[in-house]
């Protein structure tokens, strides 16, 4: 038997209403928009809770709080995980390529120093503020600070 269609039970219909905002996510079905939303954010090196201002003062310095928002950016923790991910993500990038490179054209061991130190070095300093904000938005959509 099937029950009638009654649009006040229904639980897409807050998802689809316009009332609806981003933020305002808390149920156990909406923590993974939460934790999307909150990565998107984060790796765009915005504020986690508003996504409009900034969540960095300078390369990888927290503001202490949201200059959008007001939200307490500087609450939360993420110092040590971003260069664990950094090294992992870098890691898979560089040793492929040194292999490869090693395998077809068997280069000296300076040329390898040459073209694979300064590349790990950039690669690691391109990416740690952007995984570091991502860090940042899963801390916030987790709710975990401290």
């Amino acid at each position: 038997m099937t029950m009638p269609h009654n649009d006040q039970n229904d639980p897409l219909r807050d998802m689809t209403s316009s009332s609806h905002t981003k933020d305002s996510l808390s149920g156990p079905t909406d923590s993974g928009k939460r934790l999307l939303l909150g990565l998107r954010r984060g790796f765009r090196r915005k504020c986690p809770n508003c996504g409009h201002g900034l969540a960095f003062g300078g390369y990888l310095k927290l503001r202490p709080a949201c200059d959008v928002c007001s939200h307490p950016i500087g609450e939360y923790r993420c110092d040590d995980a971003p260069p664990y991910f950094t090294i992992f993500l870098v890691g898979h990038i560089v040793v492929p390529g040194v292999l490869m490179m090693e395998q077809t054209i068997k280069p000296s061991l300076w040329m390898q120093m040459s073209i694979w130190l300064p590349a790990t070095v950039l690669l690691c300093l391109g990416f740690l503020p952007f995984i570091k904000g991502a860090v940042l938005g899963t801390q916030w959509a987790m709710r975990i600070k401290g």
